[in-house]
Parts: structure tokens; sequence; C-alpha cells
């Protein structure tokens, strides 16, 4: 009932909102021109012709073709449509992404009752249909953009892994890989979760069998006197893989419960994922697959983007990842300032003083280092007056040469933040995997958009396990508001460019 509820409500506002921008707004814009052309060329069945502007593989064209192959019939029934081709109209292939926003709605409902199978229907229901109206997700649904199908892969794969069906994880894996090169990242980081997942479980249960063979070897010494008894516990010993796990397990252990500090975290999770290597590796070997066939890609193509290489060229931009941090933050501000959060804060600052003194003056000098030496300012964002990012880097980052350096305490404290909400509910190991897929993902990339923090920031909420119910529904409306503003930009404030023709909008 959950999931029906969550795809019926999201329906409600992405119906008639596409209508409203198909009716405005009927011809392709910004990527569209390159998406909506390409799309249309594989409706027509030239899958040889190739836009070289386009920098994303053909996944997306690929879900749109099936997409208008099964409306076909019925349009045609309907005199809707003449041809095949004709129904590759922009707003058929935006109606794609519409339908594919449901989906993204639906899976993130499934996720969430599968990481909290103790949260109740209606609570999960809302906190889905929240995250439905992310700004940075609810407004690409409504163009025909990669972002929207690419995290509905990533989610799919995302649950697929949660419910330990790996090779259809690992499949889904590849079509996330098919829409948007970069999702190679986050498929190694759900596998590791998955890893991590599948040896914690591994552990629990060997700990369990040894804690259980220990009670009846007590029960069967005070029956049996003590030596008959033992004797027969030798012979019903378990098999060597599971009484090594064990052993070692108890030894980690014993530190584990007297500090549970980030380093003895990782070493336990490495151990028993090395005692299970043979395990794990069969397991997970379909995910090794989908990376040696995009490895393979990027030998045979040459770089990882398909094309426009010289604009897209991998630079070191550390301070995106810094942005990513404070606008995650900032979507997630009712979080930050609820009456229990901030006690915790300054509890575990009180913990160790000096510990925290150090971590923080380690993250300024990082964050100090990145904003001054690895800050990007690539040409689009500086000629590009269409994106809200133009106006945030002139009017805030760069209003004044110690701007950049005044927000990063911000960035830092962001970053902790994050941190912190993570550490609530995933071991520390996970969220280090979580860190690093975000650097990966983010470091690379030379231009700011903030289009692409979404599937980080799903992975970050998504885990938090927040459970306040006022500072979702605050969350809701500020997402609500700033739909709004961002809608109310696009479709009401158009402008013109005296060296290009044509109407131009604001957009993220």
């Amino acid at each position: 009932m959950g999931r029906i509820a969550v795809a019926v409500i999201v329906s409600s506002w992405i119906i008639p909102i596409s209508i409203l921008v198909n009716r405005i707004v009927p011809d392709p814009y910004m990527d569209e021109i390159f998406h909506v052309p390409q799309a249309q060329q594989y409706c027509k069945g030239n899958f040889t012709s190739w836009d070289p502007m386009i920098t994303t593989p053909p996944g997306l064209y690929c879900i749109s073709l099936a997409y208008v192959a099964y409306l076909f019939p019925g349009m045609f029934c309907m005199q809707a449509v003449s041809s095949f081709s004709g129904t590759c109209s922009s707003a058929i292939l935006r109606s794609a992404n519409a339908i594919l926003g449901v989906i993204c709605s639906v899976l993130v409902y499934e996720i969430i009752t599968r990481l909290r199978p103790a949260l109740d229907e209606r609570k999960a229901t809302i906190y889905a249909v929240v995250l439905a109206l992310y700004p940075l997700h609810w407004f690409f649904t409504f163009l025909y953009y990669t972002d929207v199908a690419s995290l509905a892969a990533v989610l799919a794969m995302y649950l697929g892994c949660l419910k330990r069906n790996y090779i259809l994880s690992a499949l889904l894996g590849s079509l996330a890989v098919f829409i948007r090169q970069t999702n190679i990242i986050w498929v190694l980081f759900v596998a590791s979760s998955g890893v991590i997942d599948y040896s914690s479980v591994r552990k629990n249960n060997s700990q369990l069998h040894v804690s259980d063979l220990s009670i009846r070897k007590d029960k069967q010494l005070a029956s049996n006197g003590g030596i008959t008894g033992g004797s027969k516990l030798r012979k019903r010993r378990p098999g060597k893989a599971v009484d090594n796990i064990s052993h070692s397990t108890q030894r980690s252990s014993t530190s584990a419960t007297c500090s549970s500090g980030f380093i003895e975290e990782i070493q336990d999770t490495f151990l028993t994922a090395w005692l299970l290597k043979w395990e794990l590796l069969v397991s997970f070997s379909p995910f090794f697959l989908v990376l040696v066939a995009f490895v393979a890609f990027v030998c045979w193509n040459g770089s990882i983007v398909l094309g426009a290489k010289e604009a897209h060229a991998v630079s070191p931009h550390f301070a995106q990842l810094m942005y990513f941090s404070l606008v995650s933050t900032l979507f997630v501000a009712p979080f930050q300032f609820t009456l229990p959060y901030a006690p915790v804060v300054v509890q575990s600052f009180r913990k160790s003083r000096l510990r925290s003194c150090f971590q923080w003056f380690i993250a300024l000098t990082v964050g100090f280092l990145s904003v001054h030496f690895f800050s990007v300012a690539h040409p689009y964002l500086l000629a590009d007056n269409r994106h809200y990012t133009f106006y945030i880097w002139r009017k805030v980052i760069n209003a004044h040469w110690s701007t950049k350096y005044l927000l990063v305490p911000f960035y830092v404290y962001s970053w902790f933040s994050i941190f912190s909400i993570l550490a609530k509910a995933q071991k520390k190991v996970w969220v280090l995997a979580y860190f690093l897929a975000c650097a990966a993902v983010l470091i690379p990339t030379p231009l700011i958009e903030f289009r692409y923090y979404t599937i980080p920031f799903f992975f970050l909420i998504l885990n938090s396990h927040t459970d306040d119910y006022k500072s979702w529904l605050l969350m809701g409306i500020l997402y609500i508001a700033v739909n709004i503003f961002t809608m109310f930009m696009f479709l009401s404030r158009p402008f013109s460019w005296n060296h290009e023709s044509g109407i131009q909008r604001f957009i993220w």
C-alpha cells in the first residue's frame, strides 16, 4: 500500500507540471538540444548517428526507445501519430523522465523500508515523498536530461544489493554506467557496501554459532561430569572457515568493545573480508565484470567521456567536494538545527577537545589548500548566465578575494556534520567508503553543476536514519519553496541574449 501511495502522490504533481512545462517550453532547451535529436535518430532506426557534443553513453536513448515502442501501438490506434518516429516528440521523451521520476520515488520507499524495517508505513511514505521533492532531482524530472534515469538505475542497483541479489544488482549497475559513465564509482561503492554488510552478517553468525556451541558444551559438562561431554564436543567442531572467523573476530571484538575506534573497525572489517575472500569473490564477481568492461571501454575510447572531450577534461577540482558538502547540508538544514542535534555536536567536541581541535586544524588546512590551489573556474561557468551557479560564483564565492576562504569553515563543518549523521546509522568503514566515492565522482569534475550532487545526496539521506517528524516536515516545506521559485523563474522569467537568437531561461 505504501509504494502505491507514494506513486500516486508523486504522480499528482508530476502530471500537471509536465503538461505546464510542455505547453510553455515545447521545444528542446539547454542540453535537450543534444539529447532530443539523438533520441529521435534512434527512433528512426539510425543507430550509427552520434552527436559529437554528447558526453554520456546512449543508455537514456535506449530506455526511451523501449518506452516509445510501448506507447506507439495505442497512440497509432488513436491516430495521435502516423509513424513510429513521430512518437518521439519532446513531450513524449520528457514523459519518459516523468515515469522514471515516479519509479525513483517507489525505489526510495523500498530502500527506506529495507534499511529500516521497524519504520512504520506512514513515515516511510512521507519520507519517500519528501525526497521526491528534492529540488535538484525534482526540476529535471520535467526535462529530457540523463539525471533522473541515472538516479533510478543507481537506486535500483542499491536495492538489489540490499536484497543480496548481487547478479541483478550488477546488471542494474551496468545499466547505470550505460546511462552515465561516472556511475561506475557508485557501482564500486554499492559493491563495497555489500561486502561490508555480507562480512558483518557472516561474522555475527559465526559468533552466534560459537556461542551456541559453548552453551551446549557447558550443558554436557554439567550432565556428564565434564569429560565425555568435552570429547563429544570436539567431534562436532564447526568447519575451518567458520572457526577461523570466530577466533579472529573474538580477538578483534575485544578491542572493538573497549574502543570503537576507526582503525580497529577497518582492521576488523578487512580481516573478516580476507577470511571470507573466496565467498566474496564468487558473490561479488558480477560487479568485477562490470568494472572490467568499463576499463576496456575507457581503453578503447581513450577517455571517460564520449564527446566534447576538451571541455570535459579531468582536472583536480578538490573544491568541488567542499561545495557538495555545503549544498547538501543546506538541503538538510532542518536536521542540523533540531534541538537533539546541537547537544550531540557539543558533547562530541567536549569528549576529546584535543583530538577535536587537531581534527579541525587538519580539516581546515586541507580546506584552505583545496580552495586556494584547486578551485576551477570552467569557461562554461563564467560565460553561461542561465545557471544559478553563475550567480553563486560571482556574487558569493568570488564577491571578494577573501570570501572563498571565509567559506572554508562552513565547508568543514558541513563535512563533519555529514560524518556525524551517517555514523549514527552506518559503520565507520561505510562512511569512509562513501566519502571516497564522493571524492572520486566530484573531484575530477571541472564544471560546478549542482545536479551532479543528486546521487551522493540520496545515499546520504537514505542512510541518515533521522526520525524527527518536524525536521522532515520542514525539509518538505523548504523543498517546495525552492521548487516553486526555480520553476517560476524557468517558466515566467525568460530573457534574451544580444549575441544569440531565441529565448533563454534560468535553470539549475
